[in-house]
């Protein structure tokens, strides 16, 4: 069996990467939010207002990037016993864990609820409707959003014939928002795993003494 201060060095170890990952996904999450605002390297659409609710929401910026980021940084100087970290007792050490966790998860979750809810809504693009006097007109919505008979992510041959403008905004709203939703994924994952490294850090600490 490892002794004790070999699983603490290991536990750090684990920290650090954990950190480094998870400070990394922060940042590929706050990129992919960005992108979503300008649809096919477009500007005009987000100083028209013509972006969907769900990239102006900007959770991959704040919840999946800033808060998932800030508990990297947390969970980093804790591996590295940087600053305030470097003399803490196991309990504090626990505390620390926990705060950074809970700020991770629920960065990630709300990341991944929007990117899922996101998903299931379908992008913001203009689309035809059909008026009481049969001619018809355009509007900007969210035209898959109440189609029940059809799931638009399975029937490609949705993708280019509702969608008008932006160009190919299908493609661009599931490709980003499903990397965003992996993102969040693997950050949700992330984040038990340190838990659980953390709780066996204390647990050996008690051990050792």
């Amino acid at each position: 069996m490892l002794s004790s201060p070999c699983v603490m060095t290991c536990s750090r170890t684990c920290s650090c990467i954990l950190g480094l990952g998870l400070g990394t996904a922060a940042l590929f999450a706050a990129g992919i939010n960005i992108v979503l605002l300008f649809p096919n390297w477009d500007r005009t659409y987000l100083l028209r207002g013509l972006i969907g609710k769900h990239a102006m929401l900007g959770s991959g910026l704040w919840g999946g990037g800033l808060m998932v980021l800030t508990s990297a940084t947390l969970i980093s100087m804790m591996g590295w016993r940087h600053c305030c970290f470097s003399e803490n007792t196991p309990c504090q050490s626990m505390l620390t864990a926990m705060l950074s966790s809970g700020l991770a998860l629920l960065g990630a979750l709300i990341c991944f609820i929007t990117s899922g809810t996101a998903l299931r809504d379908g992008p913001f693009c203009m689309f035809y409707v059909s008026s009481f006097n049969q001619t018809r007109a355009w509007k900007y919505g969210y035209p898959f959003k109440d189609l029940n008979s059809r799931n638009y992510l399975y029937d490609h041959l949705l993708w280019n014939s509702i969608c008008l403008d932006p160009p190919k905004a299908v493609v661009w709203h599931v490709s980003f928002f499903s990397i965003l939703l992996c993102i969040s994924l693997l950050q949700l994952l992330m984040v038990v795993i340190h838990f659980i490294n953390s709780f066996l850090s204390l647990f050996c600490s008690f051990c050792e003494k």
